[in-house]
């Protein structure tokens, strides 16, 4: 392959250093964008917690009641929580009876619609490969105040303060990812003698595009506040 060619003034140009300077550059505005709308994400409204238990990357967590909007969605989980993340952008961004915007929130979360056997730590799967996908809706809201859905798929949701032990992590959070997350934070339970109460629940905070070392994602599993043991 030649990497000369001849310029315009009749000196000879090295394409090769000048393809390399390119992808520099392509690498730099792509970091830039993600350090970009990383800042934009800190300032986007999270769910409030308080950390009371924290063991490297993983913590359990008291979370504040909130209230949600959740639609269930069928198919393998990268699709559904596709599906599921667009009807409920569109109940946000305006499709509902009041014809108003709701500020975005993060994370977007997706639970398998499993039963948990009370009795025992085994997880049952429910029927189908069904999947809820949720939104935390922002404090200022309450259950009268938030525009009603026009989607009957969209149902809000007010949720009782709760605990749960969550472990974060990079990368794109494919499903090998999550399964040895959920399975490290399974472990760290078991250590604890605490059963989960819940199939657990992925938390994804930055859109598709991020970078995958700037990427937050979680795993979690809801536990006892009153320290119940297997």
């Amino acid at each position: 392959m030649v990497w000369w060619r001849e310029g315009p003034d009749g000196k000879m140009i090295n394409t090769k250093r000048k393809l390399k300077w390119w992808g520099i550059a392509v690498i730099v505005v792509i970091a830039l964008g993600s350090a970009v709308w990383g800042t934009m994400v800190s300032a986007v409204e999270q769910p409030k917690y308080k950390v009371v238990e924290s063991s490297g990357s993983i913590e359990i967590r008291d979370y504040a009641p909130m209230i949600i909007a959740e639609t269930e969605v069928s198919g393998d989980r990268k699709e559904a929580i596709g599906k599921g993340f667009r009807i409920i952008a569109n109940y946000i961004f305006g499709d509902n009876k009041a014809a108003q915007k709701v500020a975005m929130t993060t994370p977007v979360t997706q639970q398998s619609s499993e039963k948990i056997a009370m009795t025992a730590p085994v997880a049952q799967q429910g029927e189908g490969n069904s999947w809820k996908v949720h939104f935390v809706m922002p404090s200022s809201y309450t259950m009268e105040t938030l525009p009603k859905p026009n989607n009957p798929a969209v149902k809000l949701k007010q949720i009782g303060g709760k605990r749960f032990a969550v472990i974060q992590f990079s990368g794109t959070g494919g499903q090998s990812s999550l399964e040895r997350h959920t399975a490290e934070l399974r472990k760290f339970l078991s250590t604890k003698g605490l059963r989960p109460l819940s199939a657990p629940t992925y938390a994804f905070y930055n859109p598709p595009w991020t970078l995958p070392f700037m990427r937050r994602n979680e795993v979690m599993l809801e536990v006892s506040r009153d320290g119940g043991r297997e």
